[in-house]
């Protein structure tokens, strides 16, 4: 998310001398869309974009090239303001919005170098691609150059400028960051620690698995680690069940993307059909392809995957590094000269501020995205596929970021793949995160080559950010812990023959049964020497749930929090924020308390349940304690921010319940920015049976109807349905736009 800092308020106000940004009146669906041009279109035939009450466009076009300029279009109708913003992160032009504060997060994102690979993965497109993307490409630039610019680009000082291929395959690339980065960050302070050795190989053991790692103890670090986090295909549980365990008799499958709770969503609702597409599914703004969704055939989803598609290099010594200077133009202030160096291997990360390296290492990162991979041909070739078999063919380019993709068709098939290119190592295995010398990269395995799974024997496959145990090579380190698997599993089982609504339950369920055991496993501690407390007994018998009347779960999180606090501090060291991640306290917590002497585990418990007990007093539940904010990115801006936030709301569920709402250690009332803020449910006996919500809406204007109208569905476990028969788009898509060629 985008922080601005005091420095940048009296700018900003100044800035504001139209404050219709900041207190926009609604305007209806019907005005919105009567700014949709419709005259002068440069496409092949008329077009006619149906739209449905919630503002999802489905496109029929006459060629493929006038569905590709429509979405595009459409695109920037809806979302001109966050393409912008995901276009400046992209490059690593913040400061140009946001002023100094922000200069030293756009200097580590221009040595990252998102767009390294861009000209020539759009050099290498096949001819039926580069025509899909340049149509779409026209379709935003058309509608940018008759349209007003949205409300943002006021308060942000941005004026339009054109859109290219490359700029597509930039902030494409900024979805697929690698993950493992964010652990990388986090394990790289504990390298400089004397126990190093021995911290690694719990790190290993446990798996690092959570996304909201920061970067350094400073604010703009944490900005950095939230534009990374917020803005990549992070996280997800998705989920694919055979016919014969359906009520329908035909396969199902259930997707949440796991992202930055922020407006507006970082996915958009689309359909379309044209001779070679049909279609409905989500999209990321700016890019050209259905990222999940459904065709009359097939529907799929999927999940971070993961996968170690980085390695860190010491190049220190070397004599082939090369240096760019690059521009950092500023906001209210003077623009700076920045040397970027690059290493055969990639560029040299310890440059930034932000990357600690021991003393004499330059660390350099070798990245699979910044080599020319495919992923728009990827995703194209699947909205197409008519199987699994034909799904798992279409993701022979496929690059990053790493992700297991599953899908159902309509003849009963289901799979799991994993949609990677992932360097064959060479070099030996380390006890460090640091290679010495070289990547030692010989080639890569892809889809076609990696194992798969497709139609297992008991009807149902599942992911969920976990290792994924159907690749027989080593993929990674960081994984989350089987729960959100574990957990669907249990639900599907115990629904027998699955249907929409146990999806449904499924997707917005709040149990986290390893944290019941967890709290039972310190009960029992406490009960051994002799600890008891009135806090205790509200964990009795609980089953895991974070709903947000539940007082159990207060009572266990600021436990938790006091317990691994004064654990570790006992030890004589700095707390790291490695000890309180999720799954070292799964694998650590409970075996090391017991470690320590009867009297010092009873002073520690004695102490660590009465200050958990003044922290929870005040939250008579967890919704009191767990919160959301719904607003705007803007709504981090300081004094200005309140007018861009819609509602602060209860949030139920937890780090790994499956609708996830990431939080660290926490002991008084916070906010969750991460989690399942999109859905997504398919039967594939009915090419009309899919139904999708997102956390906001689907309009990214401030002053839209339809700029958070899907909030009360998704907090309901409600869902908008998407079809694709003829009779179902004309029932559902009642608004209808006939666009004329000129």
């Amino acid at each position: 998310m985008l922080v601005l800092r005091p420095l940048t308020v009296f700018a900003l106000l100044l800035s504001l001398g139209a404050c219709s940004a900041m207190f926009p009146a609604k305007r209806a669906t019907d005005d919105r869309l009567a700014a949709f041009p419709r005259e002068g279109w440069p496409t092949d035939a008329p077009v006619t974009v149906r739209w449905n009450d919630h503002m999802v466009p489905f496109v029929e076009a006459e060629t493929d090239h006038d569905l590709a300029f429509a979405l595009g279009v459409i695109h920037h109708h809806l979302r001109a303001g966050q393409m912008r913003v995901l276009k400046h992160i992209a490059q690593g032009r913040l400061a140009e919005m946001a002023g100094p504060p922000v200069r030293g997060v756009d200097e580590a994102l221009r040595i990252l170098d998102y767009g390294r690979a861009a000209p020539a993965v759009t050099a290498a497109w096949p001819e039926e691609t580069r025509a899909f993307v340049d149509a779409f490409v026209e379709g935003l630039n058309w509608h940018q150059a008759r349209s007003r610019p949205p409300p943002e680009f006021a308060l942000l000082g941005l004026r339009p400028e054109p859109w290219t291929a490359e700029h597509l395959v930039t902030v494409g690339r900024l979805a697929g960051t690698d993950v493992n980065w964010l652990a990388f960050f986090g394990a790289l302070r504990a390298r400089l620690e004397p126990d190093w050795p021995q911290t690694w190989q719990r790190l290993k053991r446990a798996g690092l698995n959570e996304t909201d790692t920061e970067l350094a103890a400073t604010p703009d670090a944490a900005t950095l680690a939230a534009l990374l986090a917020g803005s990549s295909r992070a996280g997800s549980n998705s989920v694919a069940v055979a016919p014969r365990r359906t009520a329908s008799g035909a396969a199902m499958i259930a997707n949440d993307p796991h992202l930055g709770l922020n407006l507006p969503n970082l996915w958009l609702l689309a359909g379309g059909r044209s001779p070679s597409y049909h279609v409905v599914g989500m999209m990321i703004p700016g890019l050209p392809f259905f990222a999940l969704g459904r065709n009359p055939d097939l529907a799929w989803g999927g999940t971070n995957a993961r996968a170690l598609s980085s390695d860190l290099v010491d190049v220190a010594g070397r004599e082939d590094i090369e240096r760019e200077t690059v521009t950092v133009k500023t906001r209210w202030w003077r623009d700076r000269e920045v040397t970027r160096r690059v290493s055969p291997e990639g560029p040299i990360l310890s440059d930034s501020r932000f990357v600690p390296a021991r003393a004499g290492e330059e660390l350099a990162l070798r990245w699979v995205g910044h080599e020319p991979t495919d992923e728009i041909t990827a995703f194209l070739n699947a909205a197409r596929a008519g199987s699994v078999e034909e799904f798992r063919t279409a993701f022979e380019s496929y690059g990053v970021s790493a992700q297991n993709m599953l899908a159902a068709d309509s003849s009963g098939g289901i799979a799991m793949l994993m949609a990677a290119k992932l360097p064959i190592r060479t070099k030996p295995k380390t006890d460090d995160i640091v290679l010495d010398g070289s990547a030692g990269w010989a080639g890569y395995d892809t889809a076609l080559t990696l194992p798969w799974v497709v139609n297992p024997a008991d009807g149902f496959v599942a992911s969920a950010n976990d290792r994924p145990d159907y690749i027989e090579r080593p993929a990674g380190y960081f994984f989350s812990p089987k729960d959100r698997v574990e957990r669907m599993a249990a639900l599907v089982d115990q629904a027998g023959e699955v249907g929409f609504d146990d999806l449904a339950a499924l997707q917005t369920d709040v149990v986290s049964t390893p944290a019941a055991e967890l709290a039972r496993g310190l009960l029992e501690q406490a009960d051994a020497v002799g600890v008891g407390h009135p806090l205790l007994e509200d964990l009795r018998g609980w089953d895991g749930a974070y709903g947000v009347d539940d007082r159990a779960p207060v009572a266990f999180e600021t436990l938790l929090f006091h317990v691994t606090r004064r654990l570790y501090a006992d030890d004589g060291r700095a707390v790291s924020s490695l000890d309180g991640r999720w799954a070292s306290l799964q694998a650590f917590l409970v075996r090391d308390l017991e470690a320590r002497p009867p009297r010092r585990r009873a002073e520690l418990l004695r102490a660590a349940v009465d200050a958990a007990a003044a922290d929870a007093e005040p939250f008579a539940a967890w919704g009191d304690m767990h919160r959301v904010r719904v607003q705007h990115l803007l709504g981090n801006v300081p004094v200005l921010g309140r007018f861009f936030r819609v509602d602060d709301l209860p949030s139920p569920g937890s780090r790994e319940t499956l609708m996830k709402r990431s939080h660290d250690l926490v002991n008084r009332r916070h906010r969750a920015s991460f989690g399942a803020q999109a859905r997504h449910i398919s039967d594939l006996g009915d090419p009309d049976a899919n139904w999708f919500v997102l956390f906001g809406g689907q309009d990214g204007w401030l002053d839209a109807a339809n700029y958070a109208d899907q909030l009360p569905l998704w907090r309901e476990g409600r869902y908008i349905r998407l079809p694709l028969s003829d009779e179902g788009v004309r029932e559902t898509f009642t608004r209808v736009v006939r666009t004329t060629p000129r």
